[in-house]
């Protein structure tokens, strides 16, 4: 029975992380379109600061679900 409640925490655990990120990036994205529909000559530096920032977001996204793997089998 405790593997099973490890399972499904693990799994409850990822999906909080993934829509977390996804929703996170979301926002991010939305206002970087609304930044570069403000100001259009500055798209290149509010380009490269999204694909950064969505690159930290990604790697603590994959960092939560690593962390949920391995208590799941553990």
């Amino acid at each position: 029975m405790e593997g099973l409640i490890a399972h499904l925490a693990a799994g409850l655990g990822a999906g909080a992380a993934v829509l977390g990120a996804s929703w996170g990036i979301g926002r991010m994205a939305a206002a970087a379109v609304d930044g570069t529909a403000r100001q259009p000559q500055s798209t290149g530096d509010i380009r490269t600061t999204m694909i950064i920032a969505a690159g930290l977001i990604e790697g603590v996204a994959l960092f939560a679900e690593v962390i949920c793997i391995i208590l799941a089998f553990k």
